[in-house]
């Protein structure tokens, strides 16, 4: 949304930008303001949380934003693909700002049981109807409109769009951090700031300006690359199905998955593994690749449904992780949120649950603060909203060492012995409810790891279920139910 208009009604999504040149307050009394620098999800949701403390918080976002309604931006290139909002995160949001899950519902996006709704091709097996986890299936883009216009009612919290934060503006202590320079126009004073900048931050070089000694970053790349297209779905009265999945595993390195999308759209991923198994982001090229997988089931799917969008291919996947919260020495005033401190493979779904992990995170950490300590509290904030991403780091970078070309540190023994005993959980969540319960729990974040290592759980694993000599490819699965009414 473009900060630079003005002719909406109070209360409405768009404000006016703060800053020298607009009328209301700036620099005066920058204690009561927060600075938050990116307006994808982690920043929205972070505005959200400080705006219960401080009188006023701006969101500096790089990109101008769409007005019109949801559309494509530059500095969210990832939202051409597949993307995924687990329960726990979904709950979070809801909690968050209330009545957004029917906003977007009513918006076209779709809240579906996985693995029910799916036609769903694990490493193992193909999955039955058997218990899971809601999931909300949308674009990016709608995802995040209808998010920034729920934050945004808000007055007390305004947007500067197309404005670039270039560095940290550091306090007369050298041991605080009091504002933002921006590449157009005078700092930004505030008494908090926020960086949820994504995989593009600068949080790294900007702390080593004033003198903090940043610990080195933590790497798992399994060279995933993704191609993806829209298509129009084709009738089909007697598809019981509403979205599909066949994932890859270390001998068969490919996958895909299409997934329903508001416009009454599929959006359909290829997913490879590996440069040899890199799906292409050419058009003539994509069906040739589907027709690869597993199953052919995908392939089936899209062959004769007709493109709506061309094919866009996408790389930057690898894990990363900032360790922030080890560093010895951290500035008041001043947090890392979001991917700018913790990126995941995207295949796993979790990078928007983890962000809503975070901001659940602060508000808990700041509700009995008052906004004057929040700054200080700044270090333990850190290491709060970092622990969010644990989880999800460990199966995103225990499930990516599976793959020979991954780079990273190799698995110790301890990863290896989970690595095989998740194979024989994944083998029983197939089919058995048991099992693929407290499974799904956890892969939606919304259930602590340990629930599938309880006492029940482990004999129940070991003593019935098998790893497979599971086929190179897979037909059609015996059973699925029909999809939720």
């Amino acid at each position: 949304m473009d900060s630079d208009t003005d002719n909406h009604p109070a209360g409405s999504p768009t404000s006016r930008p703060e800053g020298p040149g607009n009328d209301g307050p700036d620099d005066d009394g920058h204690d009561d303001h927060a600075v938050v620098l990116g307006a994808g999800l982690a920043g929205l949701l972070a505005a959200r949380v400080l705006a219960a403390k401080f009188a006023r918080v701006t969101l500096v976002e790089r990109d101008e934003l769409p007005e019109a309604g949801p559309a494509f931006r530059p500095g969210v290139p990832q939202s051409r693909h597949v993307h995924v909002l687990w329960a726990r995160g979904l709950e979070l949001i809801e909690g968050m700002l209330p009545g957004i899950t029917g906003k977007l519902s009513a918006a076209g996006a779709s809240v579906l049981e996985s693995p029910r709704d799916f036609l769903w091709l694990s490493p193992a097996d193909w999955f039955h109807p058997v218990p899971g986890s809601e999931v909300l299936l949308a674009s990016r883009e709608l995802l995040e409109w209808t998010v920034r216009q729920e934050v945004l009612r808000d007055p007390r919290i305004r947007v500067r769009a197309g404005c670039a934060a270039t560095g940290l503006v550091a306090g007369a202590d050298g041991r605080s951090v009091t504002g933002v320079a921006l590449r157009d126009g005078e700092p930004l004073a505030a008494g908090f700031v926020v960086d949820a900048t994504g995989r593009t931050s600068k949080a790294a070089a900007w702390l080593t300006a004033l003198g903090h000694e940043v610990p080195r970053a933590s790497r798992c790349d399994s060279h995933l690359g993704y191609s993806s297209r829209y298509f129009e779905p084709p009738e089909d009265p007697a598809r019981r199905w509403r979205g599909l999945y066949v994932q890859g595993r270390p001998e068969s390195p490919r996958g895909g998955v299409l997934a329903p999308q508001d416009g009454n759209r599929w959006l359909v991923t290829l997913i490879g593994y590996g440069s040899e198994h890199a799906p292409p982001p050419k058009d003539e090229e994509f069906l040739d690749f589907a027709r690869t997988l597993r199953s052919p089931v995908l392939y089936d799917a899209i062959r004769d449904a007709k493109p709506l969008s061309s094919a866009t291919g996408f790389r930057g996947t690898a894990n990363e992780r900032l360790h922030y919260e080890r560093m010895e020495r951290w500035p008041t005033g001043f947090l890392v949120l979001g991917d700018a401190s913790c990126r995941f493979n995207p295949v796993y779904g979790h990078g928007m649950t983890v962000a809503a992990l975070a901001a659940d995170a602060l508000a808990s950490e700041i509700r009995a603060l008052a906004p004057g300590e929040i700054p200080g509290a700044a270090r333990r904030l850190q290491r709060k909203t970092a622990a969010a991403a644990e989880v999800a780091w460990q199966i995103a970078t225990s499930e990516d060492l599976r793959y020979p070309q991954t780079e990273g540190p190799p698995p110790d023994r301890a990863t290896r012995v989970l690595q095989k005993y998740m194979s024989r959980v994944m083998v029983g969540a197939n089919s058995d409810p048991l099992i693929s319960a407290p499974f799904f729990g956890v892969l939606s974040l919304s259930t602590p790891p340990n629930a599938l290592l309880s006492p029940g759980t482990v004999v129940r694993v070991l003593s019935k279920w098998r790893l497979p000599t599971a086929p190179e490819t897979a037909d059609y699965p015996a059973h699925h139910g029909p999809p939720r009414e």
